[in-house]
């Protein structure tokens, strides 16, 4: 009884504050696993400010990254839309931007819902990570930029935080090795010596001498894109302007978090949008002086308390200005925690899913499930658990509505409205089904029906763990989409979450008497789903991201190797 007088009193309270245009605070978190988070369970890592908001909030234990990879997810979020729809999910291995010099990128068609806010007077700001592309045609076209997609403003870097941006930390490219077939080279070159000393094929000096040249040629020029990486795609960037190429790392959350701050006090007579999108804790690992080895956990325990202490200064900047009954404010994770980050020196440092299975760039529960809060006093109930399936593609609709916007006519929304689950208005998620990719390929299903407490999930196919018997793909640092990296199913592998969470038991047609409706059903759920797909230009062919040098953003000239500290050198002004 006193819940639901909670409730209703939150909604009619709720409904007077709507007379204002509201506020979104909306926080994403690279790579934060599950269970990084106290208010989910972590017992070791200290998240008081997170765990606030989740006191404060709801909290949803059923959240689903659209995508177990940067770039993709992101553009789910900001669309609501599958990112097969519009193009940002790959037919290759890699899922991602690697070259800030590629002219891949969210297409300019794409509706996110920051450019609809603008049509009602919104302010939006994008501070942090982008990782949805830059340049099309010329340098300066600023065809994906942020300003292109609805951002007045944009302070953060456009790609993402990799080894090679901090000195130290080696370089992701070394997990190239694990593509080159040594075995098949040695045993070419045996066969060669073989022959020779049978005297059937001669090998002359000349043959070997340019063998070794163009061996020795292949290495320098690795190295030398290796050493160049960082200063052509390190980047950090306000509005249009580079102001730190390559960017230092140890100081950004502060920077970021000032920026952030700054946007809020210049916005209190005006709606806003801010999307506080964290570079941390995404590897390269960092952490400021004042929170470096604070933690029980190393650098990534470090990484992950110094953006709740991001999180605390950002909610008590609402408080301060009187903002905080009027904006919703939303954290989450783009996708669960890389658990192959292993150092150079052999450190792990990736973070925890808690009890779910494997981690990003898989769709097991460890790469999709992720922490999910929203607050917004007066309007939402206070320490609220929703267990029901959502996506990060929610939020899209649920600005939208909130913003008393229209929904795009000509474009299929895969999102729904979050606030009739969060208010309590309803029990169910309008998420009977959800769809998840591995990159531009179906992998797997997810099934709420509507009169019961399963949650189904069939898998297609799965990737190939290396070692075996593990949860890992450390042979090639992430788990890959492509046949030769994964293992079919037929039937599809089938689970019950509601009863395995943990993905442990598959069942079959002798352990689940509804083994082949569930299937049946999920079939019929995909060919209407896949009906509803057109298809949509190839932002990950190999011609939208390969570098392009016409294309590379520079500050100074690449003689200088595009070198500048405009930011810092503004700062101590």
């Amino acid at each position: 009884m006193k819940t639901t007088l909670l409730l209703c009193m939150c909604h009619i309270c709720g409904v007077a504050t709507l007379a204002k245009q509201p506020n979104f605070v909306l926080m994403m978190v690279d790579d934060l696993g599950m269970g990084d988070l106290g208010c989910y369970g972590n017992t070791t890592l200290r998240t008081p400010n997170v765990d606030r908001l989740a006191q404060q909030g709801v909290k949803l234990t059923q959240h689903i990254a659209a995508a177990p990879l940067c770039t993709p997810s992101r553009a789910a979020f900001l669309t609501g839309r599958y990112p097969v729809r519009s193009g940002m999910a790959s037919y290759g291995k890699v899922g991602v931007y690697i070259f800030a010099a590629a002219s891949g990128g969210l297409p300019a068609q794409e509706v996110t819902f920051t450019k609809l806010a603008k049509q009602k007077g919104y302010s939006t700001a994008l501070i942090g990570k982008w990782h949805l592309g830059l340049n099309c045609e010329r340098s300066d076209d600023f065809c994906h930029h942020p300003s292109s997609h609805g951002f007045d403003y944009f302070y953060g870097i456009t790609m993402t935080n990799l080894r090679d941006c901090q000195p130290g930390h080696g370089t992701v490219f070394s997990n190239v090795v694990a593509h080159v077939p040594f075995q098949g080279i040695g045993l070419a070159a045996l066969t060669v010596l073989v022959l020779h000393v049978l005297g059937i094929f001669t090998l002359s000096w000349r043959i070997l001498s340019i063998f070794s040249l163009l061996v020795a040629l292949s290495l320098l020029l690795f190295a030398g894109f290796v050493f160049t990486f960082p200063y052509l795609n390190c980047l950090l960037m306000r509005n249009h302007t580079i102001v730190e190429q390559p960017f230092s790392a140890e100081s950004l959350t502060q920077r970021m978090t000032h920026e952030a701050v700054d946007f809020l006090r210049r916005n209190t007579e005006r709606p806003f949008i801010l999307f506080f999108s964290f570079v941390q804790v995404h590897t390269a690992l960092f952490a400021s002086e004042r929170f470096r080895g604070k933690s029980a956990h190393g650098v990534y325990g470090d990484a992950v308390e110094e953006v709740d202490w991001s999180v605390g200064q950002i909610v008590n900047t609402l408080d301060s200005l009187n903002l905080t009954e009027n904006t919703l404010v939303y954290l989450t994770s783009d996708q669960g925690a890389h658990l192959e980050e292993i150092s150079i020196r052999g450190d792990v440092h990736g973070g925890w899913n808690g009890i779910y299975k494997a981690g990003k760039s898989t769709n097991w529960e460890g790469g999709i499930r992720v922490p999910g809060i929203v607050k917004w006093t007066g309007v939402l109930p206070a320490g609220i658990q929703v267990d029901e399936p959502t996506s990060n593609m929610d939020i899209f609709p649920t600005v939208v509505s909130l913003a008393g916007l229209q929904m795009p006519r000509d474009s299929v929304i895969d999102g729904h409205d979050l606030m009739p689950l969060l208010q309590g208005r309803v029990t169910r998620s309008n998420h009977e089904f959800l769809f998840h990719y591995c990159n531009a390929y179906l992998n797997a299903v997810r099934w709420h029906p509507r009169q019961s407490d399963s949650v189904w999930k069939a898998f297609f196919f799965t990737p190939d763990f290396y070692p075996e018997n593990s949860t890992l793909c450390l042979h090639t640092h992430t788990c890959f989409c492509t046949e030769e990296y994964v293992t079919f199913h037929d039937p599809p592998l089938l689970f019950d979450l509601s009863k395995d969470p943990t993905e442990s038991n598959p069942l079959t047609p002798e352990t689940e008497s509804n083994f082949q409706p569930v299937l049946d059903a999920i079939r019929e759920a995909v060919a209407l789903h896949t009906s509803t797909l057109t298809v949509a230009p190839d932002q990950f062919s190999f011609s939208n991201s390969v570098w392009k040098p016409w294309l590379q953003p520079c500050c100074s000239s690449l003689s200088e190797l595009c070198v500048c500290d405009e930011d810092r050198s503004t700062a101590n002004q």
